[in-house]
């Protein structure tokens, strides 16, 4: 479907109390006389795809299966890609596809340049750069830098003799003593970082699992062969990378310890602060040369770093400070810090996101295939849809890029094994029962009331589909106005259309309330700017706006968006918000 019909589809469109609706088409496009020429002047001189995308995460052995082995496939992507393009992401990031012997499902990669028959060929692959092309919507890869699989030919090599050429490939060190690791740092998935190899008599470092030893970034033979590894996909046109684990490229060359904190982690052992292991300096240095392969590409190339810091200080030395670096590290602190449903925290975060980092756009995300999702996380119990309506609204209405996660757009719960039999993932057969693992949020896509949720054809899928799929699933919530689905689906399409969300700052408003997050998209020319209100509470909240000092003078305003029951005229020095309720509304 055309760009143009896409749009004119898109104007009948607006959003009620109870949805979606087709009595006011200029509820979710700007009606200001100067929006064509805005728009006109956007298409004439845009701006980097990525800094206004929504990026979509799909894990491909969950998403969709074609050939009714139980794990999905690239086919399965391709096959689904009109469902994305109606949903309205930017692009899609794959968790790694790569020929792996699957001890962390594909994080463990014994070949780079290649694709793993389970999920098809790279014939497959080359088609799906293909369709997505066609659907406007670009392929990111999954790199992972900082590991190999111990299958992988460089490890075989490394691990052949003291002398072999690629044995400082890796990291390679004596121990203390006999049967004495080189020093106590620890694998983030539990126990000695260290694993020892008889054949050599000497430890190799893992942060991870032993199965996946750490590469020596250290060693520019490594480096070039990682960057031309990032050439080939580059060379193949995918859009950029998502770079695995990349604030654990570097360890301290003196080995020594790490410092022990107060008490114990789900593995039993001595809570670490992992500073001689993870964030050391040079990182930002490969991240720099990596800029430079992505920028040495047409089109835009990006690369998204899964950076997990802990102040906005160290997230802004991610984009670069002597030279561009990453464009998009993920700003977890606003996510996955906490969890907890506090408006005055979220307003600290998503101020500091626009104060703090020179102006560059922050990335938001609630949810992975790594954390439990944001629908548990956050939710009560009793208002979960609401809260997930609250957090869709955060991620698509800041000035920020968004990264989505399959089935977050429907409100796919957390489905844990109930026993360690049932267990797939390393981590909840190492931690269990304290550490389930993260199969809880790895389950099938819900497509579809049918058989195995409309994902594939068998009895037997990788991991059980959630049992809530026959109401929870594309094909239920495509068809309901008032679902979550439609709320995502409105919601992206009224941040690409409105200049105010497209391109305008974001102001706190109101902060002096403890319950309610308030903030102005300030459109950057004389049109209509946007208010954003939600109440973070199970009471009625009656709230006032005087925004004379951001320069907007009416006293009311026009409801673009709300649920809850919010009235759609707007007066602005009473507004009556029900429990978790919000408000999108124009005003100038």
């Amino acid at each position: 479907m055309s760009k143009h019909k896409r749009r004119l589809i898109l104007a009948g469109l607006a959003i009620t109390s109870i949805g979606l609706s087709i009595t006011e088409p200029d509820l979710i496009f700007p009606t200001s006389q100067e929006a064509p020429a805005r728009q006109a002047a956007q298409e004439a001189n845009p701006a980097p795809w990525w800094k206004h995308a929504v990026i979509y995460e799909i894990y491909p052995r969950s998403f969709q299966d074609t050939n009714g082995d139980g794990i999905g496939d690239l086919q399965g992507i391709s096959e689904r890609l009109g469902y994305l393009q109606d949903l309205g992401v930017n692009a899609i990031w794959l968790s790694p596809i790569y020929p792996s012997p699957q001890v962390d499902f594909g994080y463990d990669i014994s070949k780079y340049e290649a694709i793993d028959p389970m999920y098809g060929t790279m014939a497959d692959f080359d088609n799906l750069l293909a369709e997505a092309q066609k659907h406007d919507i670009r392929v990111l890869m999954d790199m992972v830098l900082n590991h190999t699989s111990d299958q992988h030919p460089w490890f075989i090599e490394s691990r052949s003799s003291r002398d072999n050429p690629k044995r400082d490939w890796y990291i390679w060190r004596d121990g203390k003593g006999p049967g004495i690791s080189p020093n106590n740092w620890q694998s983030l998935f539990g126990h000695s970082a260290w694993q020892y190899d008889p054949s050599t008599q000497q430890w190799y470092y893992h942060k991870f699992y032993p199965q996946q030893p750490d590469l020596n970034w250290r060693n520019p033979e490594v480096r070039k062969a990682m960057y031309d590894v990032c050439r080939f996909w580059l060379d193949k046109g995918v859009g950029g990378f998502r770079l695995d684990a990349i604030e654990t490229l570097f360890e301290d060359t003196r080995l020594r310890d790490e410092k022990i904190l107060p008490g114990r982690n789900a593995y039993g052992d001595p809570n670490e602060d992992e500073s001689r292991t993870v964030d050391l300096p040079e990182i930002h240095e490969v991240m720099r040369e990596l800029r430079q392969v992505a920028d040495s590409y047409p089109g835009d190339r990006v690369l998204v770093g899964e950076t997990y810091t802990r102040t906005t200080h160290d997230l802004l030395s991610m984009y670069g400070l002597d030279g561009p670096e990453l464009q998009l590290p993920m700003d977890t602190q606003v996510g996955f810090i906490d969890n907890k449903l506090d408006a005055g925290a979220f307003r600290q975060r998503i101020s500091a996101a626009e104060n703090d980092l020179d102006g560059h756009v922050p990335l938001f995300l609630f949810d992975n295939h790594d954390n439990p999702r944001s629908w548990d996380r956050y939710g009560d119990g009793m208002h979960n849809e609401a809260i997930a309506k609250i957090l869709a609204t955060v991620l698509l209405t800041t000035r920020s890029a968004a990264l989505m996660y399959y089935g977050e757009e429907i409100g796919m719960v957390t489905t844990p094994p109930k026993t360690r039999a049932e267990v797939q993932d390393p981590i909840g057969k190492i931690g269990w029962p304290k550490e389930k693992g993260r199969d809880g949020e790895r389950t099938p896509m819900q497509w579809d009331g049918s058989k195995d949720a409309g994902f594939s054809t068998t009895d037997h899928t990788w991991l059980p589909v959630a049992p809530n799929y026959p109401t929870i699933n594309v094909q239920v919530e495509s068809r309901n106005p008032g679902s979550l689905l439609t709320w995502y689906k409105a919601l992206i399409a009224l941040r690409r259309s409105h200049p105010a969300l497209h391109l305008g700052s974001n102001i706190m408003v109101n902060a002096t309330d403890p319950n309610m997050l308030s903030y102005l998209r300030k459109n950057p020319g004389n049109g209509p700017s946007v208010l954003v209100a939600m109440n973070f509470t199970a009471h009625l909240r009656i709230v006032s706006y005087d925004l004379k000092a951001q320069g907007i003078e009416g006293a009311t305003g026009k409801a673009l968006a709300q649920n809850g029951g919010v009235a759609k005229a707007v007066e602005l020095s009473h507004v009556a918000l029900p429990p978790f309720a919000v408000l999108v509304a124009e005003v100038q």
